[in-house]
């Protein structure tokens, strides 16, 4: 029988006493393992891009340095880690500049711990976590105004598979998983994801779930149950 390797994990927080509760919290489970602690965007840095976790786990606040600064950072040197905000901030002005710049999810350090273990395994297979509100909130900002007939020339030229496949990618399934659905190959997908891209003028599969929320093309989840 093959055993799943764990989740990869970085955890960015300035203060020690947190990233060592963190670790021993992660390293609890089978699936997770902590391979590096930063307390700041140097450390943080070096770590991502030596080790390449699979999800780093990232505070807003590094002491004077601004956590969501370096977020596009960690994505670039990381390019296959998906990063998950740990915050004590409540207000969401942060939240969605964590969203919009690049993060998978948001998880209030208040909540329980089991909250951030299902997050943590969520995001690493690629579904959006974020309270309900908040994503209502992502996504009126980003559709303040009227839409425009570019935006909707975007949208039409989309083929009815590919719209299938957006909604799926809303649904936070991977490309094999979307293949089997469809009952199309793999490589398939890919090309129906470039294609996506291109139409849409989105970069990565993050920006293709907000526009597809934003732009009615799938429906925002329910709030994971806490």
């Amino acid at each position: 029988m093959t055993t799943l390797e764990p989740i990869r994990i970085l955890i960015v927080d300035d203060h020690a006493v947190v990233r060592a509760g963190l670790r021993m919290l992660i390293d609890q489970n089978p699936a997770m393992k902590v391979i590096g602690l930063a307390g700041n965007r140097s450390e943080a840095l070096a770590l991502a891009a030596s080790e390449q976790p699979n999800l780093i786990v990232l505070d807003i606040l590094l002491g004077d340095e601004d956590g969501l600064t370096i977020l596009p950072e960690l994505r670039e040197v990381a390019k296959d880690a998906r990063v998950l905000v740990l915050t004590g901030l409540r207000g969401s002005e942060n939240q969605r500049r964590a969203m919009l710049s690049g993060a998978m999810g948001v998880v209030l350090k208040e909540h329980a711990a089991e909250v951030l273990l299902k997050a943590i395994h969520k995001v690493h297979q690629g579904e959006v976590w974020l309270d309900r509100a908040l994503m209502g909130s992502v996504l009126d900002q980003m559709t303040q105004g009227p839409e425009t007939d570019l935006e909707e020339a975007k949208i039409a030229s989309l083929t009815h598979r590919e719209r299938e496949v957006v909604v799926l990618i809303a649904e936070g399934l991977k490309n094999k998983q979307i293949g089997q659905r469809l009952f199309i190959t793999e490589t398939t997908v890919t090309h129906h994801l470039s294609s996506i891209f291109s139409k849409l003028e989105v970069s990565d599969r993050l920006e293709l779930v907000i526009y597809a929320f934003a732009h009615k093309l799938a429906t925002v989840p329910p709030p994971p149950l806490r």
